[in-house]
Parts: C-alpha cells; sequence; structure tokens
C-alpha cells in the first residue's frame, strides 16, 4: 500500500494565568439548562474553542431533600460536561466536576441558585510546524491485514472517565489523519479497562464511544466506525496486576482493522 507522509501541526501552550468563569441557568428541578442559557452557552462555545476547562460546579435552591438537590446539581454538571464534549472543548490535567446541591451560601433570588459554574483559562497558541514524517500508527496501519488490532499509544483518559486528557489529543488527530488519507480503511475502536473485574460505568465502552465520536464529529463517515466495550475480559496481562506498567497496557483503546 503507497505510503503517505503526513504533516503534523502541534500546538504550544501558553497559559494566561488568569482563570475565568461562565454561569449556566436552569430552571426549577430540571437538569439541562434553560432557553436563554442555551443560546449564551452556545455563543460561549464559539467564541472560546480553544478554552481549557478546570471544573465545573453544579448547584441547586433549596426545594427539596438535600440528598435529592446534591444528586440533581450533579446532573446538571454532568450535562454541561457534555455538552462540552460534545463541542471538543479542552479539559485541564486535575479537571474536577462536583455537585454541591443547596450546601453553599444561597442567593435571595432562587433564580441564581439553580446554575452550573464552569471555570476555564484562556491559551495564547504558538503554531510549530514539525517536518513530514510517516507515524509508526500510519506505518502499522499500511502494514496490517483485515483482524489486526493496533492500540492507540499515549491515548490517556482522566481517572474512570472518558474525557481524554489534553497532552492525548494529538493521538486523535493522528487518528484521524490516518481516516482521511485512507478511504478504504474501516475500523472497531475496542475500549478496555484495567485493575477489577467489572466494569460497572462501562467505562471501557464510552471511551470507545469517545473516540468514535471524535471522528465523526470530524468528518469521518459512520460506516467506517464500529465501537464497543471489553471490560477487562481481553486484559494483555493477568488480574490482578503486579504493577503500574501492567495496568498501563490493559487500560488501552485499540482498533481492529475491519477493511484495509
Amino acid at each position: 500500500m503507497k505510503r503517505v507522509f503526513t504533516l503534523l501541526i502541534f500546538l504550544v501552550f501558553t497559559l494566561v494565568q488568569a482563570q475565568e468563569k461562565h454561569t449556566v441557568y436552569f430552571d426549577l428541578d430540571i437538569d439541562e439548562p434553560n432557553s436563554s442559557s442555551v443560546i449564551s452557552f452556545d455563543a460561549w462555545l464559539q467564541q472560546n474553542k480553544d478554552a481549557i476547562v478546570f471544573k465545573v460546579y453544579g448547584y441547586a435552591d433549596k426545594v427539596g431533600s438535600v440528598p435529592y438537590n446534591r444528586d440533581l446539581s450533579l446532573r446538571r454538571a454532568n450535562a454541561i460536561v457534555s455538552r462540552l464534549k460534545q463541542n471538543n472543548i479542552d479539559f485541564a490535567e486535575g479537571f474536577e466536576i462536583k455537585g454541591f446541591g443547596e450546601e453553599f451560601e444561597q442567593d435571595s433570588e432562587q433564580a441564581k441558585n439553580r446554575r452550573v459554574e464552569v471555570y476555564y483559562e484562556l491559551p495564547e497558541t504558538v503554531e510549530e510546524v514539525v517536518e513530514p514524517l510517516d507515524t509508526e500508527l500510519a506505518k502499522k496501519v499500511d502494514r496490517s491485514k483485515v483482524g489486526d488490532k493496533l492500540k492507540l499509544p499515549n491515548l490517556y483518559f482522566y481517572n474512570n472517565s472518558d474525557i481524554v486528557v489534553p497532552k492525548s489529543k494529538p493521538v486523535l488527530r493522528e487518528l484521524l489523519v490516518i481516516m482521511q488519507k485512507r478511504p478504504k480503511l474501516k475500523i472497531e475502536i475496542q475500549g478496555h479497562i484495567c485493575c477489577q473485574p467489572t466494569d460497572e460505568g462501562r467505562i471501557s465502552f464510552f471511551r470507545a464511544k469517545a473516540v468514535y465520536e471524535y471522528l465523526l464529529y470530524n468528518g469521518i463517515d459512520a460506516s467506517r466506525l464500529k465501537y464497543r466495550g471489553f471490560s477487562s475480559n481481553n486484559p494483555v496481562y493477568p488480574l490482578p496486576e503486579k504493577n503500574e506498567d501492567e495496568r498501563n497496557a490493559n487500560r488501552r483503546v485499540e482498533i481492529e482493522i475491519i477493511e484495509n
């Protein structure tokens, strides 16, 4: 198969020191933002595509029980995180999501208590162009045959999460370029976890889905993509792992070649 040389562009980030905040408001007992906040949030997303989010905090008013409001505030926070992810917003290392319920200093205007706060920084970006190269993953894809499985190298997620850490974004971009330059290539994205026999949060499934959605969002046709999670059913090393190297080997996302 013809070897394809790709031009990889990496962004070097210098973070602005001041942390900023965007607030999204919700109606009574609702875990999706109200219509006026959706308009405001969509505008923020368009204007801040390079934002790096450090934390998302959810809040509720005092209507309802304390446990209910704590759950409601966390659901609100998760709804905003989902919108951030759908728009390819980066999350900082150590990203925190939390629901405070009604356990904070309440404003006298109840509508202001039903909110989610997004804390973020805007980076200054400088483009550094790297000479054209044939990446190791691209070489492996070119040498592969149907049924082969290839690990996506250096693809890391936050603990117990399907959010890719910022330093792993180049891996996704590399896979995207590979798919763009090889229009006949079809793959199945396969997620795996380490350390535990069950995957109660279906983390392996959602990590595979996150890679699928990234490719889909960036123009790769769904007919070329499949995804599924294997929990810890197909470990590289038997459980329990003996050390961190073995845990890292088991905690992975692979692509299986469906057509090449």
